[in-house]
């Protein structure tokens, strides 16, 4: 794909992006201490790609964020991959369902509804506080490895514990969407293996389509 007309095109892959390049793949020794060290097995699917494939790289939008040993740990390191809590990957994601941690929160104030503009502001400010300390919270993301930024604060994480355990889930709080798993055309949640094909077929098709004809 790296060689092929029109790579450069491909969302994510030019300028600071992944650029088909894949990191080498992790050790068993190595797989062992990080899942030590983070206090889970990972989900199969993306322990194989780990020791078989790649610690990250070539992916979805921006990249697979790589993991990578520094500062006496493992870590997953990119644009977004620090919103991981290594320390809590081992407490279950709660949730099945698409869930967003806004609703039930009252609407912004509206202006009109204040004597004085410094009034409404303090209001705006109070409510913006909240807003975010309550769709920020940790406990949403517990269990979660963050793998992948689309861009904008959009991104996509692996469920390494939990009822959903080895789902691919969206985190869409950048727009106030909460969050959701990821699933198909047939509305069945993907797998990390099934995420990352699906990348390299919808990846390969765009790529054919703009490979010029043979001459005849």
């Amino acid at each position: 794909m790296a060689v092929a007309p029109g790579a450069d095109e491909v969302h994510g892959a030019a300028g600071f992006g992944h650029r088909f390049f894949l990191e080498e793949p992790l050790s068993s020794a190595e797989l062992g201490e990080l899942e030590d060290q983070v206090g889970v097995v990972l989900p199969e699917e993306y322990r194989s790609f780990l020791l078989t494939v790649g610690r990250g790289g070539a992916g979805p939008a921006w990249g697979l964020f790589p993991v990578r040993h520094a500062e006496s740990r493992w870590q997953w390191e990119g644009d977004g991959a620090e919103i991981t809590a290594l320390n809590t990957l081992a407490q279950p994601f709660p949730y099945i369902t698409a869930f967003n941690p806004a609703d039930g929160l009252p609407g912004p104030p509206e202006d009109e509804d204040f004597d004085s503009a410094e009034a409404y502001e303090e209001a705006e400010e109070a409510y913006w506080d909240n807003y975010y300390q309550v769709i920020d919270a940790p406990e949403h993301s517990v269990g979660l490895i963050y793998l992948c930024h689309l861009g904008c604060a959009y991104r996509e994480a692996l469920v390494v514990s939990g009822p959903a355990r080895g789902q691919m889930w969206g985190d869409n709080r950048a727009d106030g969407g909460g969050f959701a798993p990821l699933v198909d055309s047939c509305g069945v949640t993907q797998s990390f293996a099934v995420w990352y094909r699906r990348w390299l077929e919808d990846t390969e098709s765009q790529l054919m389509m703009q490979t010029p004809d043979p001459p005849s």
